[in-house]
Parts: C-alpha cells; sequence; structure tokens
C-alpha cells in the first residue's frame, strides 16, 4: 500500500499536523495505537483544571470572614461528585478528538505503527510505503519499575481522574509543574497531602527571588520534603514514603515525575540516525525533521517544550515541512511561555533567567503582597521579575509566583514576541484598580536601569506614595 503522507499519533500534533496535512492532500492515514484523544484534554490540561477550579472554590470558604462572609464552616467537599464534575468535563473536551474515526473512515487506522525504514511503515501486520511520514505518538507517565508492586496504590495523571473517590493521605512525588498544581488541589479539597522532590526547586522555578517566595505559600499548605530522591516501602496498609529527613504514611502515591516519550519498539532505529541514551534522535526545532530523511518527530515525542500550545505548532511545522513544496529555512517558534495554575500562579516568559548569559541583563521586580487590587481579593502574595537588555532596554523575559499570572504573562509574551522596550510597554495605558498595575511597578523599577527614550511616564520620579501613580 502506498500513501503520500502518514501521521502516527492522534494527539495535539497529530490532529495539528492532519488539519495540515489536509491542505496539500488528500492521500494520507492517520495511525493511532490506544485511545483517539490528546494527552491535554483527556489526562493532563484540561481535567487537571477542572479540579483545580474545584479545590480553589472550596479553599475560598477560609477567606470568606475577611469579607464580612460568615457561614462557611458548614461547607464540605464531596470528593466524589468533585469527581464526577471533572470526568463528565472530561469527556465532553475528548468527544472531537475520539469521532476522528468515523469521521476519516478507512483512513484512520487503530494500531501500533512500527518504523521499517525512512519511507515505509508497518500497522497491524501490514506494511505502508509513504512519501512523508510524520511520527507524533506523545508520552506516558514516568513511573519507577520498583514502585509496580504497590498495584494501584500508585496514581499517575493517567488513572487519577478515573478514581472515584480518593483516601484521605496523599503522597505526590515530583514537584514540577504537575505536581504542584495537584498536591495543591488535594490539600485544598481536604486531603492530607506531603509532597517529595529529588530537587530543591519546585514548579520548575528558575528565579531564585521568585523561588524564595513560592515556596513558603505551598509548605503553607502541605508537607514538602526536597533535596533527595523519594524511597517507598510498605508499612502496614500504608505506604511510607521517605525523602529529605521526614517520611511520611500515604494511602496512595500520586507519581509526578514527569512523562517519557513513547519511542519504545518504534523503529526509530530503522533511520540509520544516531540515537541519543534515551532512544531519540536528533530533531531540527524549526523543521522538526529527522537528520535529512522525510520523518518529522513533533509533539511531546520530542521532548521540545512539551505543552500543548507547543505541540500545536510543532505538528503545524512537521506537515509544512513535509509538504512537495516546503518552506525553505523552516518556521520558527513562538516566545516560550510556561505556566502553572498553582496559587498563586506561577509563570515564566522568555527564556529562564539562567539561560541569558549572552545579554547585560538588569531586572526590575515587584512585591505583590501589598498590590492594591490583590489585597481587595485577599490573593496578595508573590513576586514578578522582569529582566531586559541593558543597552537596549528591550524586554528579554519575565518570571512570577502572582494571582493571575496566567494573564500577566501573556502581555510580556505580546510584548516579547514584539521585541518592545521598557519604554514602549510603559507607554501602554494601564488601568487602576487592576493587577496589571503591579506589571507596571515592575517595569518602572526596571527602566531606572535602562536609557531613557523620552515619554511622558513617572518610572524616574520621585515615589508619592500613591498606589494609582507609583
Amino acid at each position: 500500500m502506498k500513501v503520500d503522507t502518514v501521521i502516527v499519533g492522534s494527539g495535539s500534533a497529530g490532529l495539528s499536523a492532519l488539519r495540515e496535512v489536509r491542505r496539500y492532500t488528500e492521500d494520507f492515514l492517520l495511525i493511532n495505537d490506544g485511545h483517539w484523544g490528546t494527552t491535554c484534554a483527556a489526562v493532563g490540561c484540561m481535567p487537571s483544571k477542572a479540579l483545580i477550579e474545584a479545590a480553589n472554590a472550596f479553599h475560598r470558604r477560609l477567606d470568606l470572614n475577611e469579607f464580612g462572609i460568615s457561614g462557611a464552616d458548614g461547607l464540605r467537599a464531596d470528593i466524589p461528585a468533585v469527581l464526577r464534575r471533572v470526568r463528565k468535563m472530561r469527556d465532553d473536551f475528548v468527544k472531537g478528538p475520539k469521532s476522528m474515526p468515523d469521521k476519516l473512515g478507512d483512513r484512520a487506522i487503530s494500531g501500533r505503527a512500527r518504523l521499517l525504514g525512512p519511507d515505509r511503515i508497518e500497522v497491524n501486520g501490514d506494511e505502508i510505503e509513504a512519501r512523508a511520514i510524520i511520527l507524533a505518538p506523545g508520552s506516558s507517565p514516568v513511573v519507577p519499575g520498583p514502585w509496580e508492586k504497590f498495584g494501584d496504590r500508585i496514581l499517575t495523571t493517567d488513572t487519577l481522574f478515573e478514581q472515584t473517590d480518593l483516601p484521605p493521605r496523599v503522597a505526590v512525588v515530583g514537584m514540577g509543574a504537575i505536581g504542584v498544581e495537584m498536591a495543591q488541589a488535594l490539600a485544598r479539597l481536604g486531603l492530607n497531602v506531603a509532597g517529595f522532590d529529588a530537587a530543591d526547586e519546585v514548579a520548575g522555578i528558575d528565579d531564585a527571588r521568585v523561588l524564595n517566595a513560592f515556596r513558603p505559600q505551598i509548605e503553607a499548605e502541605m508537607t514538602l520534603a526536597l533535596g533527595a530522591p523519594a524511597d517507598l516501602e510498605e508499612a502496614g496498609a500504608s505506604i511510607r514514603v521517605t525523602g529529605h529527613s521526614s517520611s511520611f504514611d500515604a494511602d496512595v502515591v500520586l507519581a509526578a515525575m514527569g512523562r517519557r516519550p513513547n519511542v519504545d519498539d518504534l523503529g526509530l532505529e530503522t533511520l540509520g540516525v544516531a540515537l541519543d541514551d534515551a532512544g531519540l534522535p536528533e530533531v531540527n526545532p524549526v523543521t522538526l525533521r529527522i537528520g535529512d530523511l522525510p520523518v518529522f518527530l513533533a509533539g511531546d515525542a520530542n521532548g521540545y517544550r512539551p505543552l500543548l500550545h507547543e505541540a500545536a505548532d510543532g505538528g503545524h511545522i512537521a506537515a509544512r515541512m513535509a509538504a512537495p513544496e516546503a518552506p525553505e529555512g523552516g518556521l520558527c517558534r513562538r516566545t516560550p511561555l510556561t505556566i502553572v495554575f498553582s496559587a498563586p500562579q506561577v509563570a515564566r516568559v522568555g527564556l529562564p533567567l539562567s539561560d541569558m548569559g549572552d545579554h547585560d541583563v538588569v531586572s526590575g521586580c515587584v512585591d505583590f503582597s501589598t498590590q492594591g487590587r490583590a489585597r481587595m481579593a485577599q490573593t496578595a502574595a508573590g513576586v514578578l521579575r522582569v529582566h531586559a537588555d541593558r543597552e537596549t532596554g528591550r524586554l528579554l523575559g519575565a518570571e512570577m509566583c502572582v494571582p493571575s499570572a496566567e494573564h500577566l504573562s501573556h502581555l510580556l509574551a505580546l510584548a516579547i514576541e514584539q521585541e518592545m522596550t521598557v519604554d514602549d510597554i510603559l507607554a501602554m495605558p494601564f488601568y487602576h484598580p487592576v493587577l496589571e498595575e503591579g506589571l507596571r511597578s515592575a517595569l518602572r523599577d526596571l527602566a531606572k536601569q535602562v536609557p531613557a527614550k523620552g515619554g511622558s511616564d513617572l518610572s524616574r520620579c520621585k515615589e508619592l506614595g500613591h498606589d494609582a501613580l507609583e
């Protein structure tokens, strides 16, 4: 059997690639192993945010007295009901991807694909020859082999949302973005939670000042044991998790140590290119091409910014570059943007501060614990740091743990993408009273350290003691 293009995987990258492939041909096959759907919609960003919203809604009861509202002591979290709502919303989000086999008919194949070479692939015993092959097989949660003995008491994000109820004690191993989000959500729903990580950092924060502001916020809601690998052992009916100088007896353990590409038995070794220790080939980030072959690796499987919007961009790029008349040189990538939906939210825009070594970097900072609008909402906490090139004043990046970081980070991503300077951004309007005034304060702090370009902003004026003006 011969076709023009084969796409392996029906996740975000695969479906994005499919959309672009159909712009130049209908002679394609979409092959998928397992459920038809995206990691984000089925087990990732969508059900996790549904759980977080429920947790944050329940947690707000602790602030109601400050607003003059009484009676919150009678509220309780019905965990089975919370999980039912999460699954109901999840099932709605996955309807589109799950319908692909019906929509595509014979062009959709369920089965495990394996490369036989750069232009051939096998599925269900059939060999298919293709002009171009786009691989988007996705990823799976990392679970250490020795943990398998604990059976279904080890949860992952692939299984967490399938639970109809949760026991009272949960250990979360891995305090990156997903681990922090889930640990805090479960703690806010009233469970006893402890977080463990071999590193000293949490939520992937790179900037030490942001980390120092964020860590106490998390430690106020759960036990943290950082700086040493977690060890698991049976302790009666419990699992004893031991980390850095502390132990926690858990009913279940949520493994949140990241995801690994689904490349086992994919046949990458048949391509004749070098593979690294993880079994992955080198992939050009602006073409997604493997070497000079007509084979492309997109989405979580290539390990490059494993986020939904990046996976979708990757699928788009791979399909554009797989076209018979592909753009020369590749396609550019967007400004890096990551968001952790904790409280306060964590976000990073642009390069991490530790990777800005080629620039003479200056930084501005604002403490959100005194920010006016955040104080009104009982969410005042955290810091925002913005970084710019000293000579040009052009914004390079930012990192923050502040309320509504998901919105502030998008403003900053837009500014960086447009190569705006600090003065350019400060020339934009800022309403009062809004959280964005905190961003303005950080930019004004930064403006004092870069060349002035004129304008009427107050960044170089003496403080007046008026929040709306400073």
